[in-house]
């Protein structure tokens, strides 16, 4: 599935990926290929992508997302440039 994350600042990532967990203001939630659409909160917290096969990691003031169509954007205001495990 594609990813796209933003701040007001730039383009974070853009690529594809296996799996997506947002931290979301009702608590943490994973999005997987063919989910549902979707738009929610996030509030602070960690934001993880699996990309190439390597964990992605990125902390998060808070934003939103949406999915639809297998396609994931994210727009955030971030703590930390992104980390990698």
């Amino acid at each position: 599935m594609k990813l796209e994350i933003l701040t007001p600042e730039k383009t974070v990532y853009r690529g594809e990926v296996q799996s997506i967990t947002l931290p979301g203001t009702m608590g943490s939630f994973q999005i997987l290929n063919n989910h549902a659409p979707i738009i929610s909160s996030l509030t602070k917290g960690l934001l993880s992508f699996t990309a190439d096969g390597k964990i992605k990691e990125l902390e998060v003031e808070d934003g939103f997302v949406e999915t639809h169509d297998n396609t994931v954007i994210v727009c955030i205001e971030t703590r930390e440039a992104n980390k990698q495990k």
